[in-house]
C-alpha cells in the first residue's frame, strides 16, 4: 500500500509539473511531426558546406605558416592552433589531429 501511494504521489507531482510548464507556453514532447522537404535539406546542407569552406579558408594560411615553421605532424599543427588560441569550428574544445586532417582535404576541394 505504501509503495502504491508513493507511485500516485509521484504521478501527481509529474502531471502538475507538466501542466505548469504547458501553461508557461513550453512545448512538450520531442517529435512535432515536422519533416523537412528535400529542397530544405539541400539548402541546409549547402549552408553548412559554405560555412565550413569559409572557416577552412580562414585557417589555411595559419596551417601553412605552422608547417613552414617546422610543424610536421597533424598533432604538431593541432598544438600550434591551440597555442595560438584559434577556436575550433564550434568555438569550444581543443584542436585534434583528426580535425586538422580534414582542413587540408577541404582546401584541396576548394582549389
Amino acid at each position: 500500500m505504501v509503495a502504491e501511494e508513493g507511485r500516485r504521489m509521484i504521478s501527481k507531482r509529474t502531471k502538475d509539473a507538466l501542466a505548469a510548464a504547458k501553461r508557461r507556453g513550453k512545448k512538450l514532447g520531442g517529435d512535432r511531426g515536422v519533416v523537412p522537404t528535400k529542397k530544405v535539406r539541400a539548402l541546409a546542407t549547402a549552408a553548412l558546406q559554405a560555412r565550413a569552406d569559409s572557416r577552412v579558408a580562414d585557417i589555411a594560411p595559419i596551417i601553412k605558416d605552422l608547417q613552414a615553421a617546422g610543424a610536421e605532424s597533424l598533432r604538431d599543427i593541432a598544438r600550434g592552433l591551440n597555442d595560438a588560441g584559434i577556436p575550433t569550428a564550434r568555438g569550444q574544445g581543443q584542436w585534434s589531429a583528426v580535425q586538422v586532417k580534414h582542413a587540408p582535404d577541404r582546401v584541396l576541394l576548394l582549389a
